[in-house]
């Protein structure tokens, strides 16, 4: 096999991405809470009483972990909702994000996508 044909084969795949039409994402950017798995989201909205820094204090000693769950500024991608939670008067939806960027002081920093999961409230009527 020459030189040409295998630097074809290898690029081939490579230059269908580069050459196909780009897709826009939505996205957000502003403050979240980002859990490491479902569980810990789950375990903020139970223990969520109003005061979000308490709940992530609860949710980070059970796992023994300081960064299982966080509230940061950054830039995701929302997927598919994944559960729903409810506690007291108050209902959560989960959803895994996949961060594309945090917020700096000069704006929006490109970090290597990360996959985590986040709680998005949910406005419910008494019928």
């Amino acid at each position: 096999m020459s030189f040409a044909t295998r630097f074809a084969w290898l690029f081939a795949p490579l230059m269908t991405l580069l050459c196909a039409p780009a897709q826009a994402w939505d996205y957000d950017i502003g403050e979240s809470l980002i859990c490491d798995t479902q569980a810990q989201a789950e375990r903020f909205a139970v223990v969520f009483s109003g005061d979000a820094r308490a709940a992530i204090q609860i949710v980070n000693a059970e796992e023994r972990n300081p960064s299982a769950c966080a509230i940061v500024n950054v830039a995701f991608v929302r997927g598919a909702q994944i559960a729903t939670v409810r506690h007291d008067d108050r209902a959560f939806e989960i959803a895994r994000i996949l961060v594309i960027g945090i917020e700096t002081e000069s704006g929006i920093r490109q970090v290597r996508p990360a996959a985590y999961f986040s709680l998005f409230a949910i406005k419910e009527y008494a019928v």
